[in-house]
């Protein structure tokens, strides 16, 4: 089939609507219309244009409403793309913005080929990182309970004197606290079981991804992620299931910046200037990799507890394992010394352990 019998299709895509875009290779951008923004009204807008007789690419922006659309098209035998908004190219003078001009930009900047489709997860994994993603948010709330209990204390001018908070010590001083007013004592009862609540939840979520993980494709990765220093089961599954197939990363570098974890560039000339990390990709993942570069404080060694994980695993993976404690604790040491802000010293930490984790990535294939 010619290539002038192809068309591009761009969809501004939203809870109740879908505005529609036609883009042809040898004619002009047009408008196609609203329609309802279920997969009906999709159906019923697909046939009338495959009766074109057009060869079609159907692209939208990622957002709330997911991959549906995306994997009904594919399953009907067409092509579509899922393209992110932060990657959109945009007019720096555009002030207007409708739904029927995102359309046409969409359809217009496909067919022009400046636009990269995302990675799209398959339905099972995207499954098992909801459930990752509902932990991540219970440890939020978690955390913000914890929070609020302590300020309540804390404008009461009740201290805990002991050394660390949330040990079963300071959780037994709690539960034995008595506040000086009958009202206030029922705002800290509260908080205490708002934190009891979000702690068995935490623990509800964590022996389900355990189950889940124990039968999922990626579960050879994630168990040899695990050989790392700082990447225990939790870590290691946020990163598979956010990142999906590593192999897909042509470089570590690639992958560095899929995190936002390369630093922003504004050079011209014989001048070179670099500032904060881009943040750009996925957040979850990126602070998966921070958590676990704070392990790399302490000398390189193979405590029993990363024995046990090491434990079966592939000679290569040991080898990137044992090479990334050896480089990282170093990288860690000598930046300390140097006076290195401690968070810009775990970010750049976490930079070089993506590359790690990155190889370990290529090494191993799922189930």
């Amino acid at each position: 089939m010619s290539k002038s019998n192809k068309a591009f299709v761009g969809m501004d895509v939203h809870k109740e609507s879908i505005d529609w875009a036609i883009a042809e290779l040898d004619g002009e951008v047009h408008s196609s219309g609203r329609t309802g923004g279920d997969l009906n009204a999709v159906a019923r807008t697909v046939r009338k244009l495959v009766a074109s007789g057009k060869t079609l690419v159907f692209v939208y922006e990622a957002g709330p409403c997911g991959f549906s659309i995306h994997r009904w098209l594919k399953a009907q035998g067409h092509e579509c793309w899922v393209v992110s908004p932060s990657l959109t190219p945009k007019k720096p003078g555009e002030r207007i913005k409708t739904d029927t001009r995102d359309a046409v930009k969409l359809a217009r900047l496909a067919r022009a080929g400046e636009l990269t489709a995302i990675y799209v997860p398959e339905p099972a994994d995207e499954a098992l990182r909801d459930l990752v993603r509902a932990r991540e948010d219970t440890v939020a709330m978690q955390r913000q309970a914890r929070h609020r209990l302590q300020a309540l204390l804390l404008h009461n001018d009740i201290r805990y004197l002991g050394k660390s908070a949330w040990t079963p010590a300071h959780q037994r001083w709690i539960a034995r606290l008595k506040l000086p007013h009958a009202t206030q004592q029922i705002a800290f009862e509260e908080y205490v079981q708002a934190v009891q609540e979000a702690t068995t939840r935490i623990q509800r979520l964590t022996g389900a991804i355990e189950q889940a993980v124990s039968t999922w494709r990626w579960q050879p990765v994630v168990a040899a992620l695990q050989a790392m220093r700082g990447v225990q089961l939790i870590h290691a599954v946020r990163i598979v299931a956010e990142l999906g197939d590593l192999t897909r990363f042509g470089t570590p570098r690639a992958m560095m910046g899929f995190l936002g974890l390369v630093p922003t560039e504004h050079s011209s000339g014989s001048k070179r200037a670099q500032g904060a990390i881009t943040k750009a990709g996925n957040s979850s993942a990126r602070r998966a990799m921070v958590e676990a570069a704070w392990a790399y404080q302490h000398p390189a060694r193979i405590t029993p507890i990363i024995a046990r994980r090491q434990d079966g695993l592939p000679k290569t993976v040991l080898d990137i394992a044992w090479k990334a404690q050896l480089r990282l604790c170093a990288r860690f040491r000598k930046l300390a010394v140097r006076g290195v802000n401690r968070n810009k010293l775990v970010v750049a930490v976490a930079r070089e352990l993506a590359g790690f984790v990155w190889a370990i990535g290529q090494q191993v294939r799922p189930i």
